[in-house]
């Protein structure tokens, strides 16, 4: 009672858990159907239990599998330790250094699935764990062998002791994802009223949810994606969930950007990338999350990236895979665009004002979260492709097509001319050269844009010689920002060098130069210009080298 009074009035009270009671759910309420469960996680299952362990699936499959749905990830919890359950499957992995894990994987390929293990863990409190500075990186050193560690702010760096089956439900973040599924038993085991959540359609944090988030800050972005994911069943936040989350907020600064990074991604390819942003905004949660998803939130009106967030959460709906880098390749246009504008106008040629505006992009908005790999290279091949699409003569398309990303880049084409970036035609001819393998055809549609490019320069000169100028050709709107996509036809630099020889014999009164480039040509004044024509006058002479007599 002394130590409780001190501890209360130093500010170091423990809040005591609260493990609940156990109660066993049959399968006559919970009515869950079992042939909704995935094959290889009663596989886990019973596996597990052979060897004389517990083992339950758990967390959000057991929300689904309540409410109807059949989950796309199964989870399972036990009482064994990964090394126990690795020694069980031919192909399980360890992996985790926060929370260490067990990966069990069925399968090879893109088919391959997997099922993770995890071992009921110890309801710990801050003041029992080991007290460390920095994060996981800066403080690698100070969390070697240790089980369980916190940081200034109480966040869990390491939660590794493992426990019995109530403090692993106590230790969950919410009340719906705390539940344990029996398949052989065909029992549901519930310790924080969760049942009665689900049925009342509540999200709800166990326990203080301020405390639970300065466990975890990553749990606000969690408490938002549930209630986006599970909006169209009429989910909704809990008050006492809800409310400390913009309280909470600053605590994500301390949250590895890589991590960060993984929990975005979530929150936009999980298929409610649309609600998520208006759970964001009812909540007025629009910025200090971090920068890439408070630019997405920024910029979900904008008629490209809502199309492009429509789109994704159109093929998650339909089981379609999806890509972040065809994603984030939309979210940043705007920012490649608009640099590579700047690079077109200092005279630089458009692939190389192109590579050089991505790398800029990347250094201002992404930074090293991607590590400049994978990620970044398909990102860079769907934004180099764009102006190659404008290129359709010679061998050009038939090399385009054979490219690996092809089709990621015709798709972000493709939402281009929806918006009216680029004109509908051309996505059109791209979808049909693309889509047939009778080389006849392909060379008639080659035959034809190549026309229709010329028939376009044409009347450009025609339009630029009524008006006393020349411009390069670009097949793009006029409306579209200027240099943007240009590829200049072949026969242009010729053009452009006959352009600027023609002052050099023009009289005073000779039409202005056409091309702009001659703006930078070096002055000249009439004594020069008239002197080579003095020095040709004596053509007849004898002693001419010019070959008259000829």
């Amino acid at each position: 009672m002394i130590k409780r009074f001190i501890n209360k009035l130093l500010g170091k009270e423990q809040l005591q858990p609260h493990f609940g009671k156990r109660v066993e759910v049959p399968q006559s309420v919970h009515q869950i159907d079992v042939s909704l469960v995935d094959e290889r996680a009663l596989n886990v299952v019973q596996t597990l239990k052979k060897a004389g362990y517990e083992a339950y699936i758990v967390g959000g499959a057991v929300r689904d599998l309540l409410v109807g749905m059949r989950p796309k990830d199964f989870d399972v919890a036990t009482n064994a330790t990964p090394e126990q359950v690795k020694s069980l499957f031919r192909r399980a992995f360890i992996i985790g250094r926060r929370f260490r894990i067990v990966h069990v994987v069925f399968g090879r390929g893109r088919e391959h699935e997997v099922i993770e293990v995890s071992t009921f863990r110890a309801y710990l409190h801050a003041s029992d764990a080991a007290h460390v500075n920095g994060n996981e990186k800066t403080s690698r050193r100070a969390l070697e062998g240790v089980q369980h560690a916190v940081d200034a702010s109480g966040r869990v760096l390491r939660d590794n002791v493992w426990g019995p089956q109530d403090e692993d439900a106590a230790r969950r973040d919410f009340t719906i994802n705390a539940m344990y599924y029996d398949p052989e038993r065909q029992i549901v085991v519930d310790y924080h009223k969760g049942m009665a959540d689900v049925k009342n359609r509540t999200i709800r944090m166990i326990g203080d949810a301020m405390a639970r988030y300065r466990e975890d800050p990553v749990r606000i972005i969690r408490a938002i994606r549930f209630a986006a994911k599970l909006s169209p069943l009429d989910f909704r936040l809990d008050k006492a969930t809800s409310a400390p989350i913009r309280e909470a907020l600053p605590l994500l600064h301390d949250v590895p950007q890589s991590r960060m990074f993984d929990e975005m991604l979530k929150l936009l390819q999980t298929g409610h990338a649309l609600g998520t942003i208006g759970i964001l905004r009812k909540h007025q949660l629009t910025d200090n999350i971090y920068p890439l998803l408070t630019l997405a939130v920024q910029r979900a009106d904008d008629p490209f990236v809502n199309a492009a967030l429509q789109d994704t959460d159109r093929r998650v709906g339909e089981g379609k895979p999806v890509a972040p880098s065809f994603l984030l390749s939309c979210l940043l246009w705007q920012d490649v665009r608009e640099a590579w504008a700047r690079k077109t106008a200092e005279r630089k040629p458009p692939f190389v004002g192109l590579q050089e505006a991505i790398d800029e992009v990347f250094d201002a908005c992404i930074g090293d979260v991607s590590g400049r790999g994978k990620l970044a290279a398909d990102m860079r091949e769907i934004w180099m492709m764009q102006p190659r699409f404008e290129k359709r003569s010679g061998n050009s398309p038939y090399s385009l097509v054979a490219q690996l990303r092809f089709r990621a880049g015709f798709d972000f084409l493709r939402l281009r001319s929806h918006v009216g970036e680029v004109e509908e035609s051309l996505a059109d001819w791209w979808q049909t050269f693309s889509g047939t393998t009778n080389d006849a055809l392909r060379e008639d549609l080659i035959a034809t844009a190549r026309e229709q490019q010329r028939q376009r320069q044409r009347e450009v000169q025609q339009q630029g010689r009524a008006g006393g100028k020349v411009h390069l050709v670009s097949s793009k709107p006029a409306a579209e920002v200027a240099g943007e996509s240009v590829l200049p036809d072949a026969d242009a630099p010729k053009k452009r060098r006959r352009r600027r020889r023609k002052p050099a014999a023009a009289a005073d009164g000779a039409a202005p130069v056409a091309h702009e480039a001659a703006d930078s040509l070096p002055a000249q004044d009439d004594a020069a210009v008239r002197k080579p024509r003095r020095r040709r006058k004596p053509a007849g002479d004898a002693g001419s080298d010019s070959g008259a007599d000829a």
